[in-house]
């Protein structure tokens, strides 16, 4: 099961970087926040039907839920746009390198101090080599431009 999960989420990074591709260059024609409105709107209507005929029949459980949790909408349109700005000036394999740099560092962080409920998962020494690893390819792959 963690194997599929692992599989996953690398489609899903793949996916990210599909995403990138696409909404620089419509950015750059119709504007970055056009760009971006339109990716939630189609995110918004495919979540929609996703919650109709899949979804939890009870909206009172997403209505208790503690508000901090609910400003997690908050950073998506924040990355796109910054995703849809970005994309143009420094290209896809530097922004996604980026992106993934700052994923792992801050994932560090949420996991080692349980930050937002998450399971408390110590950083160790090989998961600092990991971070530098990400951060040495980040070096690279910009000085390379």
């Amino acid at each position: 099961m963690k194997l599929l999960a692992v599989f996953l989420v690398i489609l899903a990074g793949m996916g990210l970087s599909v995403e990138a591709g696409l909404l620089g260059p419509l950015g750059e024609k119709v504007g970055h926040y056009w760009a971006s409105l339109s990716l939630f709107g189609i995110e918004a209507a495919l979540a929609g039907l996703l919650m109709l005929f899949w979804g939890p029949r009870n909206p009172v459980s997403f209505l208790s839920a503690p508000g901090w949790q609910l400003t997690g909408g908050i950073w998506g349109p924040l990355y796109v746009i910054i995703l849809t700005v970005a994309t143009p000036i420094i290209g896809i394999t530097l922004l996604m390198t980026g992106v993934l740099a700052g994923q792992v560092a801050k994932s560090l962080l949420i996991d080692h101090f349980g930050w937002f409920g998450a399971q408390r998962r110590p950083v160790n020494g090989k998961k600092l080599i990991a971070l530098a690893f990400v951060a040495a390819a980040l070096v690279l792959i910009a000085g390379g431009r």
